[in-house]
């Protein structure tokens, strides 16, 4: 493998894991004060699972590609977003099926966090794309 990839991933996943315990502790703190009482659908460590899984994913077939020297970079970006939307209609297919009754703790629990790792995601693929 190429040193550049291996460098890259690493500082990328110290920074995700980072940005995700910061995250996930800011997130059980509010959660506890603010939604005492309120049964939310989903645990909260499976929304942070699916969520560093899915940019592992992503940012890793981005980095590898570019550090290969393919030059379609920003296409198989978009393609992953595009996949990470569908996943996260499948993630969340279950509690939509369901009816449920509190839709607003739950959408929050789970958008909040994934606009914060898209913007993450982001950022760390532009600043890849801009070392070109």
């Amino acid at each position: 493998m190429n040193k550049l990839f291996k460098k890259r991933t690493s500082n990328f996943l110290i920074q995700l894991i980072a940005l995700s315990v910061l995250l996930f502790g800011i997130h059980t703190y509010l959660n506890f004060h603010f939604t005492k009482g309120v049964i939310l659908f989903f645990p909260l460590w499976h929304i942070y699972m699916f969520h560093l899984v899915t940019v592992i994913i992503i940012y890793t077939i981005i980095n590898y590609r570019e550090s290969v020297g393919k030059t379609e970079v920003f296409n198989a970006f978009i393609l992953g977003m595009l996949l990470k939307m569908i996943l996260t209609v499948v993630f969340l297919l279950p509690w939509i099926l369901s009816k449920p009754e509190q839709k607003g703790y739950d959408l929050a629990n789970f958008f909040i966090p994934y606009f914060i790792f898209l913007a993450f995601e982001v950022y760390s693929v532009t600043r890849i794309l801009q070392k070109k």
